[in-house]
C-alpha cells in the first residue's frame, strides 16, 4: 500500500505539471506505450521471482507460465482495463482499451519473457516490486490522460486519483504476491 500511495501521489503531481504546461495528448500516448511494456518487464521479474523463491525446485516451464500470465494478464487489467472503466465513468471522449500484448505484441511479449528469464537466473523481489508499482501507476495515468481531448482539469485529476489507486494496489499485489504464492509447490510444513 505505501508504494501504491507514493505512485498515485507522484502520478497526480505529473498530471498537474502536464496540465499546467498544456502537454499534448500525444505525449500521454507515447508515455503509456513506454511505461506499460516496462511495467510488464518488472511485473514478470517480480512474479516469477516470487514463485521461484518460494517453490521447491520449480521447472523452467512453470516459472515461465506463472511469470508470463501473472505479469501480462494482471498488467493488462491494471494498466488498461481498470483505467478504461474510469474513462467510461468519467465520460472521457477518447476512451479505449489498449491491450499491449495484442497491439504491441512484438514489444510487450518479449519483455515479459525477458523478465521471467531474469527471474529464473537471478530472482529478486523488493526493488522490482517498488518499480513495478510506480510504472503501473504512471502507465494507468497516461492511459486515462490519452482518453481526454485535452489535458484534464484539476477536478478530473483528483477523480483519476481514485482509479489510479484501485488500478494499481489490488492487481499489483495480486500479481507480485498472491498469484505466485498460491501456485508454489511447498507444503505448509515446508514454510514453517
Amino acid at each position: 500500500m505505501p508504494f501504491t500511495l507514493l505512485g498515485a501521489v507522484s502520478g497526480i503531481l505529473i498530471a498537474l505539471v502536464l496540465a499546467v504546461v498544456h502537454a499534448p495528448r500525444s505525449l500521454s500516448q507515447s508515455l503509456f506505450w513506454t511505461l506499460h511494456p516496462l511495467h510488464v518487464l518488472l511485473s514478470a521479474l517480480t512474479t516469477a521471482s516470487m514463485f521461484r523463491l518460494h517453490s521447491r525446485r520449480p521447472s523452467f516451464l512453470s516459472v515461465l507460465l506463472i511469470g508470463y500470465v501473472g505479469s501480462v494478464g494482471i498488467a493488462t487489467l491494471s494498466d488498461s482495463m481498470i483505467p478504461y472503466v474510469g474513462e467510461y465513468l468519467l465520460a472521457m471522449p477518447n476512451r479505449g482499451v489498449h491491450v499491449g500484448f495484442f497491439e504491441k505484441w512484438w514489444l510487450v511479449n518479449p519483455l515479459a519473457i525477458a523478465g521471467v528469464l531474469l527471474a529464473y537466473v537471478r530472482p529478486t523481489t523488493a526493488i522490482p516490486h517498488a518499480g513495478h508499482v510506480l510504472l503501473s501507476t504512471w502507465a494507468s495515468l497516461f492511459h486515462m490522460m490519452m482518453a481526454g481531448e485535452t489535458t484534464p482539469s484539476i477536478g478530473s485529476i483528483l477523480s483519476i486519483l481514485a482509479f489510479l489507486f484501485l488500478a494499481v494496489w489490488i492487481p499489483c499485489c495480486t500479481s507480485d504476491i498472491i498469484f505466485p504464492l498460491l501456485l508454489t509447490s511447498r507444503s505448509r510444513n515446508d514454510v514453517e
